[in-house]
């Protein structure tokens, strides 16, 4: 027996990806609606062998589907989140408008799928930020044997986690350089082509941006709250993939061979850690995988059990699409999904 699922935000980056996952993890579907705004009414997307056109979002009846896979953005989810989670449709939404909400779960399904119960409060889950998800997925099978006490993370974040209009930029600005074209900012504050712009999210008053607060602030709510974290995020020249460079002090000893053991073991991870030219992944190699790929595990000798590892991922599916999909397939594993009449 399949399911129904509502893509909303189904013209977007994300939108498109979970369309794509949906069909290749071949999720049991019994109708797949693409849901977007009115200007894009009858816009057309791939579904598989399928193509769907989209449907105007205020005029969808919700009670049709099991699912809402929200990707629409922060604003319009605090809008329609509760009103399609009341027509009984559960919602998984990618954006960060209910990640911080203590009655909502943020959920990344290989780190704690059991606080996914609590989604009956709202009906509604929360995926993490992309920089978050792969980030935890690395820490959890270390936390669980030597217990981090310390994180020290700074990301090499890709354009496409800022959107289409972001990749396009890029795109423009690199062709421009070649014709002697002096870039233009519009989407970043700087020139993103052939340079590093130390600045994701709005600044706060602490001198941190936002998006560095999410990653402290949702590593605590998924791991663990008594984790001390501290983060550093930076936007590069690359069309998809997130870095993160980890330092990690643990409270009890750990060595790097260890280390490599239990994330070769542990779930949702894919280590490629060679000691020679090329024995490492890049953002370029990660496109297009489910995994998150762990290179360059190596001990800090400058802390009591210390460790440094490098984490790479497809920012557009573990970051967004593919962890949404994840957690619909756990509420479905786990029984706790009510299918609509």
């Amino acid at each position: 027996m399949g399911y129904n699922i509502a893509i909303v935000g189904a013209t977007g980056n994300v939108g498109r990806e979970l369309l794509e996952i949906l069909s290749e993890r071949q999720f049991p579907v019994d109708e797949v609606f693409a849901i977007a705004s009115r200007r894009s009414l009858g816009t057309e997307v791939s579904f598989g062998d399928k193509t769907l056109k989209c449907q105007d979002l205020e005029q969808f009846d919700f009670s049709k589907a099991d699912i809402a896979l929200m990707s629409a953005g922060g604003e319009l989810s605090k809008e329609w989140s509760p009103k399609i989670a009341a027509k009984g449709c559960v919602v998984i939404d990618n954006s960060s408008a209910w990640r911080y909400d203590p009655d909502v779960p943020l959920i990344v399904p290989e780190v704690n799928p059991d606080d996914i119960a609590g989604f009956t409060k709202k009906n509604i889950i929360a995926n993490p930020n992309c920089s978050t998800a792969q980030l935890v997925v690395a820490l959890k099978p270390l936390h669980d044997a030597a217990t981090i006490k310390r994180a020290v993370v700074a990301t090499y974040q890709s354009v496409s986690g800022a959107g289409k209009e972001a990749m396009e930029e890029l795109w423009t600005q690199t062709k421009g350089i070649y014709v002697n074209d002096s870039p233009t900012p519009d989407k970043f504050t700087k020139q993103i082509a052939f340079n590093v712009i130390p600045h994701i999210d709005v600044f706060m008053e602490d001198g941190y941006t936002k998006e560095e607060w999410k990653l402290v602030a949702e590593t605590k709510k998924i791991l663990d709250k008594k984790i001390k974290l501290t983060a550093t995020a930076a936007r590069v020249p690359v069309f998809v993939g997130h870095s993160e460079a980890i330092n990690l002090e643990f409270e009890k000893p750990i060595t790097a061979d260890e280390a490599r053991e239990l994330l070769r073991e542990a779930p949702g991870c894919m280590v490629v850690d060679k000691h020679e030219d090329g024995g490492y992944i890049t953002p370029v190699e990660c496109v297009g995988e489910f995994a998150t790929f762990i290179s360059r595990i190596r001990e800090d000798g400058t802390v009591e059990n210390g460790l440094n590892i490098w984490v790479v991922s497809d920012n557009l599916r573990k970051g967004a699409a593919l962890n949404t999909i994840q957690i619909a397939e756990t509420l479905i594993n786990r029984g706790l999904l009510k299918q609509a009449a």
